[in-house]
């Protein structure tokens, strides 16, 4: 009885495949031919403000009974296989394979993708710098420990401009090769990780050795070779390296989340809603920050993140990364950057891009 009443609704499902298959092949010939106007001018394969726009669009109009999340994560499959068909897009992150940084990667771009696994985030920027990657993905700031150092480092020096930027859960799992902790004697991770997983580790392993390693990828890497060595990283990195589970969730914070940059050469055209990012430095003087920002209140323009760093160059006391709405082309933006342009010790424009953190 039962096959005799699900037998129409699959005959139903598959016809809808084979409509579903052709308007999939039929879309990836129409961005064949977007792909071939764009080599005429040698426009960039990947446009993240039109993808943004997409994304919006169909979770604008999505009916239902698909939660609009996993329509726009099936849209950016559909986008990336179409955009491979021009050229795959090189994108470098801080590796090895399994890293939270690589699941920025395929959350940003989808899978059809060239994944470039980079050592340090250092490696990462000089990918990108040099060509051998079309981008690069980078943190930038956790929700539990903060700002990354050594990326808003980077990103003062670097003559790549900020085109994206997203934002992803962090769970950590303690994870070994046996999938037990007999007989380990430390605990690899990178220094973030340790950090956002100490009073867990306090309660539970005190006396167990941390040892800090470029990446929680790297730390699976190194637990996948001796039974020694237990790592705090993603599931994602425990099953690339064949790892067992000894406790899942880890992090002190449920709600921990990192946000990644994308950086590369491209500089987006506004998407309709759009954030831009910049650096700059006053001098130590009374009221010299309160001053500087004023013109982003005169003009109307929200600041929506305002992170210091200490300068360890120059005659300033501070750097102080600043992200705003909109985008620098807009008008009420634009005439703001001027002011802050003219009023600053220090400016640094690190780009605009569409806003896309939840």
């Amino acid at each position: 009885m039962t096959d005799d009443k699900l037998k129409p609704l699959r005959e139903q499902i598959d016809a809808i495949d084979a409509q579903l298959l052709d308007l999939l092949n039929r879309r990836a010939r129409v961005a064949q031919e977007v792909g071939h106007v764009k080599a005429e001018t040698n426009a960039p394969v990947f446009r993240p403000e039109r993808e943004a726009q997409v994304l919006r669009k169909v979770a604008d109009n999505n009916p239902g009974p698909l939660d609009s999340h996993d329509v726009q994560t099936i849209f950016r499959e559909i986008m990336s296989s179409c955009r491979a068909l021009e050229r795959r897009v090189t994108v470098a992150y801080l590796g090895p394979s399994g890293t939270f940084s690589e699941q920025a990667v395929y959350l940003q771009f989808g899978r059809a993708v060239e994944g470039l696994p980079c050592a340090t985030i250092d490696e990462v920027f000089r990918a990108a710098e040099a060509g051998t990657a079309d981008f690069g993905v980078v943190p930038v700031e956790n929700s539990s420990e903060g700002a990354i150092n050594r990326t808003l480092d980077l990103l003062l020096q670097t003559t790549l401009s900020i085109s994206g930027e997203l934002s992803i859960p962090i769970h950590h799992s303690l994870m070994t090769k046996s999938g037990a902790m007999d007989g380990v004697t430390r605990i690899c991770a990178h220094s973030q990780a340790l950090a956002q997983c100490q009073a867990w580790l306090n309660q539970q392993y005190p006396n167990i050795e941390r040892q800090a390693v470029a990446s929680n990828g790297e730390a699976a890497r190194l637990a996948s070779e001796d039974p020694a060595t237990a790592a705090i990283a993603g599931e994602i990195a425990g099953q690339r390296y064949n790892l067992g589970i000894v406790k899942a969730h880890v992090q002190d914070d449920p709600h921990n989340r990192t946000r990644f940059a994308v950086v590369g050469r491209l500089q987006p055209a506004p998407s309709g809603k759009d954030q831009t990012s910049l650096v700059l430095a006053v001098p130590n003087k009374a009221g010299a920050v309160h001053n500087l920002l004023a013109p982003l209140a005169r003009h109307g323009v929200s600041m929506t993140r305002f992170e210091s760093r200490p300068a360890r160059i120059g005659t300033w006391e501070y750097y102080f990364y600043v992200d705003v709405e909109g985008h620098a082309e807009e008008a009420k933006v634009s005439a703001a950057l001027v002011e802050l342009r003219q009023n600053a010790a220090f400016f640094k424009l690190l780009g605009s891009y569409p806003f896309t953190l939840d």
